[in-house]
């Protein structure tokens, strides 16, 4: 048996797991991909769990799976559900310094409402930005291309996704971004490798679009997103072609809880 929460960070899904006395195999794929599934078990983008800190100055370590059930990169959205779930446990308070697999991250709670948490989550700095054909490859925890395209609204995400996120170009495939300009904000929809699909949302996808649209459109910090599940703020330092300082900031829900038998 497997108590679990069920959080959402802007509609981008995930089973968070208490594996602070290691009650979970994560070795176990099939195990993770079946949680996953919409049809045969709970239901998710990914799962996460909140292993014991590994150093004496963080306050937890954030392990993430993607939907396939295999580890995946840095997740954005998850991070921030994980800081949100931390701070339910009693782990942290206000503040928290964990580990994710692309190394630190520093987090804030912003605001606190019943079972909403905004959180403001500090990302990888970014630095290179490559050119792919007609759109962008960089990497925020995750890789990313991000497009500029018009009528995003009805645009086919998952047949022009799945043909760039398994492009040559990529040695290990990409999350792919389509992103649309509009008057106060940008839209942005995203194809994800891993659950291989269009998510709702995608942390570290709104976060290499904001990129993408400051560095190429001359945007300035900070930058509305709204995606299909919601909206986020990302702000960032900007100098000499690099990008530090970068906050992803908006909503967590914790859903609901259960047991797996």
């Amino acid at each position: 048996m497997i108590p679990f929460f069920k959080y959402h960070g802007a509609g981008n899904d995930f089973i968070m797991v208490d594996n602070r006395d290691s009650i979970f195999a994560a070795d176990d794929n099939h195990l993770i991909k079946k949680m996953c599934n919409r049809r045969l078990g709970i239901g998710a983008d990914g799962l996460i769990l909140i292993n014991q800190p590994q150093k004496n100055n963080i306050n937890f370590s954030m392990q993430y799976f993607n939907a396939d059930g295999f580890e995946g990169t840095m997740c954005g959205n998850g991070g921030r559900c994980a800081v949100a779930f931390a701070d339910y446990l009693g782990i942290i308070d206000k503040q928290t310094l964990f580990m994710g697999c692309d190394g630190l991250h520093r987090a804030t709670l912003i605001k606190k409402e019943e079972n909403i948490t905004t959180v403001k989550l500090q990302m990888i700095d970014v630095e290179n930005i490559e050119n792919y054909k007609d759109a962008f490859f960089l990497n925020t925890g995750s890789p990313h291309v991000v497009k500029f395209v018009h009528h995003l609204k009805n645009y086919d995400v998952v047949s022009e996704g799945k043909k760039i996120r398994h492009d040559s170009f990529f040695a290990h495939g990409t999350n792919v971004n389509f992103v649309e300009i509009q008057d106060n904000h940008i839209f942005v929809r995203t194809f994800e490798r891993g659950v291989e699909d269009e998510t709702l949302s995608c942390g570290t996808g709104v976060t290499a679009s904001a990129i993408a649209f400051s560095k190429f459109k001359q945007a300035n910090s900070p930058i509305r997103v709204i995606a299909l599940g919601g909206s986020f703020t990302v702000s960032f330092n900007s100098e000499n072609q690099k990008f530090t300082d970068i906050y992803l900031e908006g909503e967590t829900c914790q859903v609901f809880e259960g047991k797996w038998f």
